[in-house]
């Protein structure tokens, strides 16, 4: 029974470490500016892929915390350097759901695929949870703030969605490519290492 407990302990601490070591990345990305990838047309963010790992290597609790702590930063990024869509992100439902669900996606989908190559699992679940974390924040802020975001913006109300859908695109495809590329080494080597451990 003691050693039921103290497994059970270990794998907690080694949950709350994951969890600190995972969030402390996703802000030191936000805070130095390397969460952001310069692309042709956009910046893709790389800012939700410590979620990914956390949610694939620790399972989905892990990837909720991890998410939970991003969505926070960013509220809280918001607060203390406003840009012009910072109304939006100040709501819990733009900045943190979309960011809760990153995990839950990421670690779901990597566990009901069907196939048993660890690197399609892994891509899939990765590319599948960043599109939910683009759709998620863009579709909130069309839902909530279509008209504060046109005014924000300088454009005609009736453009909001095809502008918020342009955006999707050119920011959620890339995005989800570069979260596939990123995740898939950095999660196989953990596995090897805990496996040779």
């Amino acid at each position: 029974m003691a050693s039921k407990d103290s497994t059970r302990q270990l794998f907690r601490t080694r949950q709350l470490t994951v969890v600190g070591m995972l969030s402390s990345v996703s802000i030191i990305l936000g805070l130095t500016g390397y969460g952001f990838i310069p692309l042709p047309m956009a910046k893709a963010t790389v800012m939700h892929i410590p979620v990914v790992i956390g949610a694939i290597l620790e399972g989905p609790a892990v990837g909720v915390m991890v998410g939970l702590l991003f969505g926070l930063f960013s509220m809280f990024q918001n607060m203390v350097a406003p840009n012009i869509l910072s109304f939006a992100f100040l709501n819990p439902l733009v900045s943190v759901l979309p960011r809760v669900l990153i995990g839950l996606v990421a670690y779901y989908c990597y566990k009901m695929m069907p196939v048993k190559n660890e690197a399609i699992k892994i891509g899939t679940g990765a590319a599948i949870a960043s599109l939910v974390n683009t759709l998620g924040v863009l579709g909130m802020i069309y839902l909530l703030y279509a008209a504060d975001f046109a005014a924000a913006r300088g454009i005609n109300p009736d453009t909001v969605l095809a502008v918020v859908g342009g955006i999707a695109m050119t920011n959620g495809i890339p995005e989800a490519v570069i979260s596939a590329i990123i995740t898939i080494p950095v999660i196989l080597m953990v596995k090897k290492a805990r496996r040779m451990n």
